[in-house]
């Protein structure tokens, strides 16, 4: 079972996992939708993978670090989040509603496509 973590409940995943490591933001969404919208790090770290190439670039991510996938509205993230769990990664959630929800949960700013 994949954790599901609103944008709103953020902060205390964040805090709730720190224990494992420095926690990671995983944004698996394609360049040119980074481009239109994108989060800031605060708390985390921010890599961004698109889903497409997330195989090859597996060794870029640590299994043992906690990791919260995020997309555009929480479907590829949450295929991203089973894949690595799949594969032995400990701590993976997925970040529910995606960028959209994380615009309108906690940061307005954050344009809506």
């Amino acid at each position: 079972m994949i954790e599901q973590v609103r944008p709103k409940d953020i902060a205390a995943w964040l805090e709730n996992v720190s224990q494992y490591g420095e926690p990671v933001v995983l944004d698996v969404r394609e360049p040119g939708e980074l481009r239109t919208a994108s989060i800031t790090a605060n708390g985390f770290t921010l890599v961004s993978i698109p889903m497409g190439i997330i195989p090859p670039r597996l060794s870029e991510l640590n299994p043992q670090q906690p990791i919260a996938c995020l997309c555009h509205h929480g479907g590829r993230s949450m295929q991203v989040a089973s894949f690595l769990k799949g594969r032995g990664f400990a701590h993976v959630a997925n970040i529910a509603g995606g960028i959209h929800a994380w615009s309108a949960e906690l940061d307005p700013m954050i344009p809506r496509y």
